[in-house]
């Protein structure tokens, strides 16, 4: 990992692009605090993986945490749809804000089918 290099600029004329270096090489840690953290945080996931075991309806669970997900990181993009108006059918939000309801319903569209191609797209290793 010492010498790794993101990538390089390459000229395209009238402005340059990045190409980016493929990153499923094999890594070499020689940094044991950074061993340590990586230690430390496979175990915590361990904990958390536990604690899935005592959620009565883990995918309810996952849901709501995206839909909070998708209200709060779309405030930054100025929408205004709280958590309790993303849950209701869109007849039922007021038409001038039917637009930031699309907003979060896209978003966790989005999510829920990054999570679901988890599943069968497996990151592998080199």
């Amino acid at each position: 990992m010492k010498n790794f290099k993101a990538g390089t600029y390459i000229n395209q004329g009238y402005y340059k692009s990045f190409q980016p270096e493929v990153i499923n090489k094999k890594w070499e840690i020689n940094n044991m605090e950074l061993i340590q953290l990586l230690g430390e945080a496979n175990r915590l996931i361990g904990k958390l993986d536990m604690y899935s075991d005592y959620i009565p309806n883990i995918d309810l669970f996952i849901n709501m945490h995206v839909l909070k997900e998708a209200t709060q990181s779309s405030k930054i993009e100025g929408t205004q749809t709280n958590i309790d108006e993303a849950l209701l059918e869109r007849k039922d939000i007021a038409p001038e804000k039917r637009d930031d309801w699309d907003e979060i319903q896209n978003y966790t569209t989005a999510m829920n089918t990054a999570i679901k191609k988890l599943k069968t797209n497996k990151l592998k290793r080199a």
